[in-house]
């Protein structure tokens, strides 16, 4: 499979290092936290370790202070800091760089010709839910900015504003001057991209509160799904104490008080090493992961930042700013690499929503899934196989579950399930194209003195499972489906619970079809997803991600298959769905994309199913079929693709003869990852498992000793109609007994006696029903066989017979 979530801090420098090495396969999770630990030791990584590189062994060239910045004394040589310590020399040196640079720009964008420009903004909804009128207003260029409209705007509206957006592309910084024609919409905190975009202001408020305290080197600070970090290098030997936050608050609510503005500023490469050349981290990013041209660099009070930005205006519209924690990280989540310190914050533009996050943060600790896992004795890790589960027999339960609901499911649908490889040769993957751009991310070992490595994903074997014999329209769509194991070599410091993991298994299905299948097919998916998720009670909402600045084929085909799906999509929304949401310009790089967001019982949005066109495997696989029609007259043009357009690229490759065609590749996911969806379905849950889905369905106890024979019995007849039945026939009171059930949280707990006995009945207590729990309801045997049987068929997310 080869679909997946953006990264949370995609916009930042920082996320690009990732996402280069997930460019072939988007289908690995985000990686929120990508560095963290909690005790870093030093073994062996998988990548190339900083201390070795060019950069970690460079010395800056400046003040003394620099070079002792870079190199970091130890601990014993740290001087307490004094409460107004001057920055150090290298700092300063940095800030003044940057004045005298943006002097000059201002000064460039000064004498600029500023023509008018026709320019409309979008104010979004009314209260009413029905779309403001868009609004034309008089602008220039390189002086008219998306903030200066608000002033036209009424207050309880521009009140909310975080950031624009122009032509509902790229994001804008209110301050910063248009220079063309355009539609400027505006981006409120409630909404995901505005929310970001304030944590990451408020994470560069942190930065400059860690300088002005430690006086250390920072190396990121990306927002995150519940806030912000930043990474920061403290002199050796020296760690954040918790004891540190009320003076970093400190630092913070005096930054808020001033309201320092964020200024933007694009810098060349030369100047970027210039004026970073004291840290090694920003180095490392201006060397490896900038482009040619340069970047942009931020700054807020004290604190000049490599960043993309963009940002809020300026501090004062964070109204309440938090340390939440702090731990150890390495350096690009290396252990090779250096030990650095992460704080953790969060903030928000009211003090209302502050007080609502604690809440949902303490709920979110109770639904953990690591501690659901623990106390429930659903699966365990363990250090001899980091990142891989050992799923114990009642987290089974549940996976087999899942598996057994999607192949029912399969059947219905006319799906094929396969069986693939786990170890490929290494010229598979160059073959795939995956080679080049995740071989750092598998496991590879040599054998009989060949490469091979453990297969990450499945497409590349399904590929070969549909080319390894002649293949005839009549078979298409063909629907192949795979359960296989998979393995994906993990920074050890991004292993996390079950929702980051080495070793997995996804319900992992690739449609090979025509071209003219392609719109049923999406709508079949959507029927899919829609049957899976609402048996857990997931709302979901869908996006189109459209063709990347880079991809490979012929702008036609993009444009016919972007059409397919919109139209599919436009099919499913005017069934009553809800309405789509275009993410122009984040497709694949070899399709279109269509991403399903699911949100949980605490209204967090998980990614996990996902729709992708594929035009580039079938071609570097030569993968054909025969068509209906006489040679030279093919139903289905065959899909050849070129380097953005390159018509010449084009008529390099191999073209299908007469009467045969290229299928198209739809890769598919419902839940994705199993191990992912059973922590989203821990959490969702709370531990309170709907029947069919329970590893601990019914429980029955003895009133007592003396009926242990019929509590046996009733135990015998549950099994032998397949329901999972324990019994308590200790020797604890049977208060205590009933008590343990319902921490264990099982739906059903039978009571037995003797009237129960003699009227081969039972007395049922269910879980989500407070009015059995004094004394549950008395029913026949039989009777109650039938409806949990009949719960458990029709897999009901209501608790009740």
């Amino acid at each position: 499979m080869d679909g997946g979530p953006k990264d949370e801090a995609a916009d930042s420098h920082e996320a690009r290092e990732d996402m280069e090495i997930r460019a072939a396969d988007p289908t690995l999770e985000p990686r929120s936290n990508p560095q963290e630990t909690s005790s870093p030791t030093t073994p062996t990584s998988k990548r190339a370790s900083l201390r070795t590189s060019g950069i970690a062994q460079k010395q800056p060239n400046k003040s003394n202070d620099a070079s002792k910045a870079n190199v970091m004394p130890s601990k014993s040589a740290v001087p307490p800091l004094a409460a107004n310590a001057p920055l150090p020399d290298y700092i300063q040196e940095r800030n003044h760089f940057f004045d005298e640079l943006k002097q000059k720009r201002d000064a460039e964008i000064l004498g600029k010709e500023k023509p008018a420009i026709n320019v409309e903004i979008d104010l979004g909804l009314d209260k009413n839910g029905q779309p403001r009128p868009a609004m034309p207003v008089a602008a220039k260029a390189w002086e008219s900015t998306p903030g200066s409209f608000l002033r036209h705007v009424d207050k309880d509206v521009s009140a909310d504003v975080v950031i624009a957006k122009v032509n509902g592309k790229e994001l804008w910084d209110l301050d910063r001057p248009l220079e063309y024609g355009c539609r400027v919409s505006y981006l409120p905190f409630s909404s995901a991209e505005g929310r970001n975009v304030f944590w990451h202001s408020s994470a560069h408020v942190l930065g400059e509160a860690a300088e002005c305290q430690y006086h250390c080197l920072l190396s990121h600070g990306p927002p995150v799904e519940q806030g912000f970090f930043y990474d920061m290098a403290l002199p050796e030997g020296h760690g954040v104490k918790e004891s540190d936050w009320p003076p970093l608050e400190s630092k913070a609510s005096k930054f808020l008080k001033e309201k320092q503005p964020f200024e933007r500023l694009h810098v060349s490469i030369p100047d970027l090493k210039k004026m970073f050349s004291y840290s090694k981290y920003k180095m490392y990013y201006i060397e490896n992961l900038l482009p040619s041209e340069g970047s942009t660099v931020y700054k807020c009070g004290t604190l000049v930042d490599l960043c993309m930005g963009p940002h809020i205006q300026n501090t004062g519209k964070i109204k309440t700013f938090q340390i939440m924690k702090n731990s150890s990280c390495y350096f690009r989540g290396d252990k090779n690499d250096d030990s650095l310190q992460r704080i953790y914050g969060v903030a928000f533009p009211d003090k209302k929503l502050m007080t609502e996050h604690k809440r949902f943060l303490e709920e979110a600790k109770e639904r953990d899934h690591r501690k659901i896992g623990a106390d429930q004795e659903l699966f365990f890790f363990d250090e001899l196989s980091p990142g891989s589960v050992f799923m114990l027999p009642h987290g089974t339960i549940i996976f087999n579950a899942l598996q057994k609901l999607l192949r029912s499911e399969y059947r219905k649908r006319g799906y094929q399930e396969v069986q693939s490889p786990n170890m490929y040769d290494a010229d598979l993957w160059k073959q795939s194209g995956h080679w080049k751009h995740y071989a750092d991310d598998m496991f590879t070992l040599d054998v009989e003195k060949r490469k091979w490595a453990l297969k990450p994903m499945n497409c590349p074997g399904h590929c070969i499972i549909f080319g390894h014999r002649e293949r005839s329209y009549r078979e298409l769509p063909l629907r192949m489906a795979d359960f296989g194991v998979l393995h994906r070599n993990e920074a050890s410091g991004a292993l996390n619970g079950l929702t980051r993991v080495r070793k997995f298994q996804q319900d992992d299905t690739h449609i090979f079809c025509m071209q003219d299948q392609i719109t049923q097919e999406i709508e079949d998916l959507f029927d899919f997803l829609k049957c899976v998720y609402g048996l857990f009670g997931f709302p979901f909402k869908l996006k189109l991600s459209t063709r990347p600045e880079k991809y490979m084929g012929d702008i036609e085909t993009w444009n016919i298959a972007e059409a397919k799906l919109k139209d599919a999509l436009d099919t499913f929304s005017s069934a009553g769905n809800g309405q789509w949401e275009l993410n122009e310009g984040d497709g694949a790089f070899y399709g279109p994309k269509i991403d399903m967001e699911i949100s949980d019982a605490l209204k967090r949005d998980f990614q996990c199913a996902t729709i992708q066109l594929d035009f580039q495997l079938p071609q570097n696989f030569k993968l054909e079929y025969m068509t209906a029609e006489a040679a030279g007259k093919s139903k289905c043009a065959p899909l050849e693709p070129a380097a953005n357009g390159d018509a010449s690229a084009a008529g390099k490759q191999k073209v299908p003869g007469p009467g045969r065609a290229r299928p198209v590749m739809v890769h598919r996911a419902i839940i994705g990852s199993f191990e992912r969806f059973i922590a989203i379905l821990t959490e969702h849950f709370a531990g309170k498992w709907p029947f069919w889905l329970s590893p601990r369905q019914i429980l029955v106890i003895p009133v007592t000793p003396v009926v242990n024979d019929y509590v046996e019995e009733v135990q015998k007849l549950l099994k032998a109609n397949k329901l999972l039945a324990d019994i308590d026939i200790s020797g604890n009171t049977m208060q205590k007994k009933i008590r343990t059930g319902q921490l264990q949280q099982y739906n059903f707990i039978f009571v037995v006696g003797a009237q129960e006995k003699d009227s081969r009945s039972v007395n049922i207590r269910n879980r989500d029903d407070k009015a059995t729990q004094a004394k549950g309801e008395l029913i026949a045997l039989d009777d109650a066989i039938r409806k949990l049987k009949a719960l458990k068929k029709e897999r009901r997310l209501i608790n009740s017979v």
